[in-house]
Order: C-alpha cells, then structure tokens, then sequence
C-alpha cells in the first residue's frame, strides 16, 4: 500500500503534560516525510514511535509561538552529530534563523548539512513546495501573531496504460506519455479512442490540511474544502468560548463547524488546554456537529485509504 499517512507526536497546547507532548505531526507522503511544527520534545517523540526522522526533508513551522518550535534546535543538534548529509528546508517566519543565530553559532564547527530557510507568507495563500510527491500550501489564520496552516495534497500519478489496448490499436511509443496524462488517442482512419477506454482507473488524489492556532474562521472553508483529513485545534471547550476568542483559539464546536462547512473527510481536533485531563468532553462537542471526529493522542497514526476514480 502507497501510504498517506499522519502521526501525531503532540497534542497539548503552551503547557506540556505529564501525557502530551506540544504540537507535532509527521506526514508519510508515498515514502517522502513532512514535519510540521516542532514543539518541546518531538525528537523524542520521533525516537520513541519509531518515525525514520533522517529522512525529513522539508519542515514547517505555523508560528512562533515556543509550544511550536522550541523542539527544533535540539533537532538540528542532533542532526548534526548524526552528521546528516542532505539539505534540510524550513519553511517558517522570517524572523526564526535570527531567533535561532546564536545557538546554530554553536552548532556551526559541526555541521554536516546545510539548512535552507524558506520565508511564509502571512497575507495570502501560497505554494510553497511542489514536487512530484506532493503540493504544499500555505495560507494565513487569525492568531495573536503571524500564522500559517498548511494544506499537503498529493500529486496525481500517471494513468496506467491498458496493455491489451494499445495493442489492439496499435498505439505509437510517440502517443503513450500524453494518453498517460489523459489524452484522447485518433487512429490513422480519424477513430476518437477515449482515454477512459485506454488506461485503468486512476487513484483519487488524497490531502492533508493542519489548522494550526487560530480563533474561528469561517471563511477557510475554501481553503479546506474537500480535503480527506484536516486537523483543527481545539484548545476549550464551547462553555470557554469567549476566552477563545479574546486569545485567538478555536473551540471543539467551532472546529466542528469549519469541518462541516468544508465538507471534510475526517476531522481530527487537538492542541488541548492542559486544564482537560480528558478530552472526552470536547470530543462530544465536536461529534455532535460533526460525527466523523477523533480527538488526537500522542502517538496517534491515521492513515488516508487510496480511493479509485476515473
């Protein structure tokens, strides 16, 4: 199986818990892995659910808020003296490498590879990474600083040639690659072939979205729309509505409500206010608006299935 696949590494919000770890989730996309955000204790994190972090590539960091990225130089550290050789792209707030300099300073008779930064833009919507695994981007939330989410939508693989009928009709090497990208074929006596009858039946693209902190914004249902998997924080419960909005978070309800609006696969509610030693409470509120709810746990890996479509 080709994985789209989510582990989450932490689920409290600004204070730590003696059974959640900050924000931090991975992204198994086709083999290629994704960190975004990297809260306090994520290598550990890392360490002990046996994700293979040599292999993250790209990193992104909604804000700067610590809860959500003072993991990262004990990463860098450690990547170090792994002596990790490939480049290592973060994509963050153009103010992190400053906040960052002095302790990378001390890291630098150590280093083995080389750190790329990747300014975001809090304005708008913008790509930020695009490969043949995956699209990356970036849009602006509601929070008391500089905010990011991220939407991760999987690249379309190339249909898959039916074998019997591009001998049947004699199809030219010349004509296979745009049949592959859904093009029609025209034999020789001017006979429209459809491409439905030349290729199996191509894999449904899957997504990701990651609502980092933000105060409830209807408005992202655009943004969100159709995607398989969002996850939404969901620091309080509806009775602390109003401190949520004074300090720009989201309750389960309004998360609730974003995912119906964006008619969303499957919602999964975190970054918890340590106040909740069960989350049970906002996992109700949440399924009661939305019944295809989970409230994440450390540890906690949803994998996205393969869905066929023509």
């Amino acid at each position: 199986m080709i994985p789209f696949e989510l582990t989450i590494l932490g689920t409290s919000s600004a204070l730590p818990t003696s059974s959640r770890y900050p924000t931090a989730h991975v992204l198994n996309v086709r083999e290629r892995f994704f960190l975004i955000d990297c809260g306090e204790g994520t290598q550990i994190q890392l360490r002990k659910l046996g994700v293979r972090f040599s292999r993250i590539n790209h990193l992104f960091i909604s804000h700067l808020h610590g809860d959500h990225y003072y993991g990262l130089i004990g990463l860098l550290s450690s990547y170090a003296l792994l002596e990790r050789k490939n480049d290592l792209h973060i994509y963050a707030h153009s103010e992190l490498p400053e906040l960052l300099e002095k302790q990378l300073y001390l890291l630098k008779n150590d280093q083995t590879y080389n750190i790329i930064w990747h300014p975001l833009n809090f304005k708008r919507p913008q790509t930020i990474l695009e490969n043949k695994t995956v699209k990356v981007v970036s849009f602006p939330l509601k929070h008391r600083i500089p905010c990011c989410g991220f939407l991760f939508t999987e690249q379309p693989e190339p249909k898959n040639l039916i074998r019997e009928k591009i001998k049947e009709y004699n199809i030219p090497i010349r004509e296979m690659q745009n049949i592959k990208q859904g093009a029609d074929f025209v034999t020789d006596e001017g006979k429209k072939i459809k491409n439905e009858e030349l290729t199996h039946a191509q894999k449904k693209p899957r997504s990701y979205a990651f609502c980092s902190d933000t105060a409830f914004l209807p408005k992202l249902k655009d943004t969100i729309k159709n995607v398989d998997l969002l996850y939404h924080e969901a620091t309080y419960d509806k009775r602390m509505e109003k401190r949520a909005g004074e300090i720009f978070h989201s309750t389960a309800n309004q998360a609730a409500q974003l995912a119906k609006l964006g008619n969303v696969g499957q919602l999964v509610i975190g970054h918890f206010s340590a106040r909740y030693k069960d989350t049970s409470q906002l996992l109700n509120e949440a399924k009661a608006v939305f019944e295809n709810t989970v409230a994440a746990e450390d540890g906690m890996v949803i994998s996205i299935p393969r869905e066929t479509v023509r």
